[in-house]
């Protein structure tokens, strides 16, 4: 499976405003709720319950949050940027600018790690961070991922 292959423009929010965890989870969530049929506060709920086993947020600007859900029917991909940085409670203590936030059906656990891999090896890459970061609008960050996914 391919990044894009669950990843939908609108789902893609290239000017976060949130200044703190929760609302970062709040502005993802948002779209995702909407395609979903699922509840924001149920979305945010199982993002947080996650975040208290260890933050997401991986260091190097980056946060993955990522939780399963029974109620989901597909897997849900989020992408964000948050242009000031927000505090993450990254690994390396530095603030988050780059957000990939997934969502999957509890029974895909197989899924949703390869796609977690999938992410984590693209975010690897710092140009394509630096690109990420310039991008301007939600087709600019999915031409940008159907650039790069092409090499995994």
């Amino acid at each position: 499976m391919k990044i894009l292959d669950a990843l939908s423009s609108e789902t893609i929010n290239v000017d976060l405003k949130a200044k703190d965890k929760k609302g970062v989870l709040d502005e993802l969530v948002a779209p995702i709720a909407k395609l979903s049929g699922t509840s924001p506060e149920e979305l945010v709920r199982v993002l947080m319950e996650r975040e208290r086993l260890g933050s997401t947020g991986i260091g190097g600007g980056i946060g993955i949050p990522h939780g399963k859900l029974k109620k989901l029917g597909d897997l849900r991909l989020g992408i964000g940027l948050s242009r000031r940085g927000v505090d993450f409670e990254s690994m390396d203590g530095r603030p988050t600018h780059i957000f990939f936030l997934l969502l999957t059906p509890e029974s895909s656990a197989g899924l949703h790690l390869k796609l977690l891999a999938r992410i984590s090896r693209l975010l690897k890459n710092d140009d394509f961070k630096t690109q990420l970061m310039q991008a301007g609008s939600a087709e600019d960050i999915v031409d940008l991922i159907r650039e790069n996914d092409e090499e995994f």
